[in-house]
């Protein structure tokens, strides 16, 4: 039988969290259990990020999964086929691509689900529905670049689903869509020389209009970037100490109050919540996480169903953790879950299993990846 771990969380007001194999507990919260059942496929990828979403329309979650990041490798699907079970799995195009980023949304308006590809040093690409969950080739988008991200968003406030592209130490740009699927030239923003890993969209100082939230690397600066309502985005407001690895960035009301806050996966420093003032500027900050934390994915749910939002982590070489917000955003208790030798790049959240808690499927790079499902504490 294998030992159980007790692990004290080191937060403001420390809760204590049991630690099994494949899951962990906490206090009155929430398991997160895996098993080799719930692996997404049998072999191991360089996978980069996963993306959970309804692309066959039965009523079930599937997953999403981009593979490769340096190096060429195929991308899939899994398809849910009920109560979590992925037991069909499609390739997402004929061609191996170094993928970091497959993002989904309904970009030719036909009422279905399509998946924009993001590639290292290889040209992006839309993959359009046909209603089943089966995707033809669509159009290509944007210059060959070091893409880290893609974000889908109506960044014009037109109706259909434009395309956000960061790419590290180089331009980032957006592009249009024709309300068709199709992409035109690229919009810049913020730096050219940025090392932008992932950019958030949030009418930040409630003027209406769409801003950017840029988590840069390498040292930089990250910044907010104001939308004048002309998608001219010269109004930059820093955050930060100006000298983060910032490697994931979110955006939602995580205190209740009514306005936006940042999170930011940061590495080799803990991660930050950044309270806002309804401005596109920062009221207070609330550290969580390790103190060399590797932080490589962020992601923001209320995984308790308790009305706040928690926080989930994925992390490199550390185990991956939800954080379930104690009511005001600045307080935490950690469940981990998974293995600490995992390389997580990606994580995405959704109800795979159909309980009504929202589950948690994760990208892992040099190992397989994982279902985790959100089960009670049982007493």
């Amino acid at each position: 039988m294998r030992r159980l771990r007790v692990i004290l969380i080191e937060m403001m007001f420390p809760a204590l969290c049991v630690v099994f194999p494949r899951g962990a507990m906490c206090g009155d919260e929430r398991t997160f259990m895996g098993s080799d059942r719930l692996s997404l496929g049998m072999f191991s990828n360089l996978s980069a990020s996963v993306r959970i979403a309804d692309v066959d329309q039965d009523d079930d979650l599937d997953v999403v999964v981009a593979n490769g990041r340096h190096w060429p490798q195929q991308n899939f699907l899994m398809i849910n086929q009920g109560r979590a079970r992925f037991s069909v799995q499609r390739r997402l195009g004929d061609e191996l691509r170094t993928t970091y980023a497959t993002e989904v949304a309904d970009l030719d308006g036909d009422g279905d689900l399509d998946i924009a590809v993001g590639n290292d040093m290889a040209p992006n690409r839309v993959f359009l529905n046909d209603g089943t969950g089966h995707f033809n080739p669509g159009t290509t988008f944007g210059e060959i670049s070091s893409v880290r991200s893609l974000t889908l968003t109506d960044i014009d406030a037109d109706g259909d689903v434009d395309i956000l592209a960061t790419s590290r130490g180089r331009q980032n740009e957006m592009y249009l869509n024709d309300g068709a699927g199709g992409f035109g030239a690229g919009r810049p923003f913020g730096e050219r020389a940025d090392s932008t890993i992932d950019v958030a969209v949030a009418d930040l100082n409630q003027d209406g209009h769409a801003d950017l939230v840029l988590a840069n690397r390498d040292g930089q600066q990250n910044y907010v970037l104001l939308n004048d309502g002309h998608l001219n985005f010269t109004s930059r407001i820093p955050f930060g100490t100006g000298r983060d690895q910032t490697r994931s960035i979110a955006v939602a009301d995580i205190d209740g109050d009514g306005t936006l806050d940042l999170v930011a996966g940061n590495i080799e420093q803990p991660n930050s919540v950044y309270l806002g003032d309804g401005h596109g500027g920062i009221r207070a900050i609330a550290n969580f996480g390790r103190e060399d934390g590797r932080t490589y994915a962020v992601a923001v749910a209320d995984m308790d169903n308790d009305g706040d939002l928690d926080l989930v982590a994925g992390n490199v070489a550390q185990q991956n953790a939800v954080f379930f917000n104690q009511s005001d955003g600045t307080k935490y208790s950690e469940a981990r879950f998974g293995d600490e030798s995992d390389a997580t790049y990606g994580l995405d959240t959704g109800d795979l299993d159909g309980d009504g808690f929202k589950d948690i499927a994760v990208a892992n790079s040099g190992s397989t990846n994982q279902v985790f499902l959100n089960r009670p504490l049982r007493k």
